[in-house]
């Protein structure tokens, strides 16, 4: 099988030896966003409510540049650095996944790159 990489200008820059997403036999593998803003390449302000909106229109800016939107998604993963966050996340996270949502994961991890609050990561099929 052929891989393709996916790359815009309107998700943060890889921060490491990455690609914003991969597709490969009709998946799309997108690496975990963070609350990092494309047009400053800096963390958002605020708390974790903020960083999982950043992070939901880093995710839709990938998936787009692949020609797929949120229906497509497939199965997420939400890394949490306090499970009490859980809900403004859940909260925020639904919003994007009204009918049909994906199959999911959450997960409370001990850090996350720069010390943000969520990253999130998702697999979208064409």
């Amino acid at each position: 099988m052929e891989k393709r990489i996916v790359t815009t200008s309107n998700a943060p820059k890889p921060v490491g030896p990455y690609s914003q997403a991969v597709e490969c036999g009709g998946i799309l593998y997108c690496s975990g966003q963070i609350g990092l803003n494309p047009e400053t390449n800096s963390l958002v302000e605020g708390g974790v409510s903020e960083h999982t909106v950043q992070i939901m229109k880093n995710v839709e800016a990938v998936l787009k540049e692949a020609g797929l939107g949120f229906g497509n998604v497939i199965k997420t993963t939400i890394f949490l650095k306090d499970m009490a966050d859980f809900k403004f996340v859940n909260e925020i996270y639904g919003s994007y996944f009204k009918a049909a949502p994906p199959a999911r994961s959450t997960v409370q991890v001990a850090g996350l790159p720069l010390g943000v609050p969520v990253e999130i990561e998702v697999l979208a099929a064409r």
